[in-house]
């Protein structure tokens, strides 16, 4: 079977996937972190150094944006292409001045206080055990550190537009989002499936912005599927 890539988001580690890497215990899991440079070309490079020579690539918000940025790098490196909650557009003006914003407070100390304050009521659907995963996002921020924060914002702002990017996807691919995700909304999605020939959308109630969190049965069987058609191309 095809060796599996998991690109954690902004803020997050393998936490993020943890129903998933348990779900797939027969096939060979790595969770890269992106973390380690400020710039999507630089990310892009370390995950791909240390992964295997052909794999199948999924991504979740950041992680989907390094999975582009992948993509364009390394595209015969890469099986299949799993797209989660992500953006391929470059940063919009009025989003990076936010995010400035967001890290002249991470400098002055206030990490805790931005992800609740301005992360996470953007972050999931309305559930039974928001609350759960709300601590969970917490505790990967704390985990990380400002300096994470701060890479991360760098790279983000400065990311490249990767929509024709995706117009060269020829490896199966899964275009997959929470219906209630407000930072990554479903139509930005669906103009993403669009851009990848034969690429399958997949849209699951009652999630957000985090739905391998949300609702993990959903995203697992959805990524179980999309790994079959990896497996038999």
């Amino acid at each position: 079977m095809m060796p599996l890539v998991l690109l954690p988001g902004m803020m997050c580690d393998a936490r993020l996937f943890a129903p998933q890497i348990a779900a797939l215990w027969d096939r060979a899991v790595q969770v890269s972190p992106i973390t380690g440079a400020d710039t999507t070309a630089a990310l892009a490079q370390a995950v791909l150094a240390a992964a295997p020579p052909l794999f199948a690539l999924a991504g979740l918000s950041m992680g989907g944006i390094v999975a582009m940025e992948m993509r364009a790098i390394a595209p015969d490196r890469i099986a299949g292409l799993c797209l989660m909650d992500t953006n391929p557009k470059a940063e919009h003006p009025k989003v990076a001045e936010a995010r400035e914003a967001q890290m002249a407070r991470i400098r002055r100390g206030e990490l805790r206080a931005v992800m609740r304050d301005e992360m996470k009521p953007n972050y999931l659907a309305d559930g039974p055990g928001r609350e759960g995963i709300l601590e969970t996002v917490m505790h990967m921020a704390e985990t990380l550190g400002p300096d994470v924060f701060l890479r991360q914002s760098r790279a983000l702002m400065t990311r490249a537009d990767r929509q024709e990017t995706l117009r060269g996807v020829t490896a199966p691919a899964l275009v997959l989002c929470g219906r209630e995700d407000r930072l990554c909304p479903v139509h930005r999605h669906e103009s993403m499936a669009e851009l990848i020939p034969g690429a399958e959308l997949r849209i699951l109630n009652n999630a957000g912005h985090l739905p391998t969190l949300e609702q993990p049965g959903a995203t697992t069987l959805a990524l179980r599927q999309w790994l079959a058609r990896v497996d038999d191309a």
